[in-house]
Order: C-alpha cells, then structure tokens, then sequence
C-alpha cells in the first residue's frame, strides 16, 4: 500500500477530496496532512477524517528555507511517505528538497500548464482572451510548475467571466483531476489523463 503524505497552507479542499478517495480498492492511504501554517482549516478537516497532522511554521526560519525544509522533512521522515501531494502548499521549494522526492512528488496547478505558471492564472488567461482553461497535475521538478505533466482538465471561458467565477470552475475540476491522478499514479501508471467539464 502506498503512503501518501498531502501539503497544505489552507483550507485543503483538494486534499479533503484526496483523502476521500484513498478507501476501498485505491492503491494508496493517507499517512499524514503537513502544514507551514498550525491555523491552515485543512488540519481540523483531516483530523476529522483519522489522518494525522504535523505543522512545521515556516515563520521561524525567515529566509532560511534549508532549514525550514530540514524541519520538514524531519516531519515526513516519521511518517514514512511514498509519495508527497502538494495541494495548495504555498512554499516554493529548493531544488535540493525536490531531487530527494523526484518521481514521488505530485502537485496541482490552476493552469494549462505550460500557461500560467506561478500565480494569478485566472486573471492571466481572462486578459490573454483564453477561450479555454483548467488545471493541471504535473510530478515536480526543481524547476516551478514544471515536470512531466499527469493530468490536466479543461473548462471554457465564458465571455462574462470574472478571475473569481473562473476559478471556483476550475476548482471543481480539480477536485475530480487530482484524485483520479493520484489513483492511477499510485498503480504505476503515468499516462497523462485528460478530463474536460462535465
């Protein structure tokens, strides 16, 4: 069974959907919900499910993100990962911690990646006239949102769109694109999944 350790900063939606997938037949459990932030609602969510959590601030490190990351790992090193999701983990990540998770690291994007890397992709794709957009699931490499892409979901842009409707549209996509991801990712099979809205 592969262990799966989910990243987060905020409220977890994406890992609550995560977590509820990881029963029955999938190839994966949880074994751990880490947060940079003790107030991020995501950890009472998790909790709530059985999953344990671990918070490792990343205040107290100010610029020093080799020894933020140092905590962090000491954090996951107990739990015993297989795999890492970021899912909405708001820290950028050196490549030194990166290499040592290459190929078991997974994160969740709200673009077309190549498109939009960083942050803001709602109000990039409405300025560029966009007529489609989404999110994606890509392994993850040094470089930023970057990495062999797994997964990707697409929605229209409609003409009235604001940054906000756009991205309460991708989110629901997400919330399909990333367990489904994970899922087959855990069975060893890294075909990219194309998914469209429903």
């Amino acid at each position: 069974m592969t262990r799966v350790a989910i990243l987060i900063s905020g409220g977890g939606s994406n890992m609550v959907k995560l977590v509820e997938d990881m029963t029955g037949d999938h190839p994966a459990r949880p074994c751990l919900v880490l947060s940079n932030k003790s107030d991020a609602g995501g950890l009472d969510r998790a909790a709530d499910m059985g999953v344990p959590t671990a918070v490792v601030d990343h205040r107290p490190f100010g610029k020093d993100r080799p020894a933020f990351e140092a905590a962090l790992q000491e954090a996951l090193t107990k739990a015993q990962p297989d795999l890492i999701c970021l899912a909405g983990f708001m820290r950028v990540l050196t490549g030194g911690f990166v290499r040592q998770w290459e190929g078991r690291m997974l994160n969740i994007h709200p673009s077309l990646l190549p498109k939009y890397r960083g942050l803001h992709t709602h109000q990039r794709a409405l300025e560029a006239g966009d007529t489609e957009h989404g999110c994606t699931v890509h392994e993850v490499t040094p470089e930023l949102d970057d990495g062999p892409i797994l997964g990707q979901a697409t929605v229209p842009v409609r003409p009235d769109d604001t940054p906000d409707d756009l991205a309460a549209r991708v989110l629901t996509q997400e919330h399909r694109l990333y367990p489904a991801v994970l899922r087959r990712f855990a069975a060893g099979n890294r075909e990219p999944l194309h998914l469209s809205a429903q």
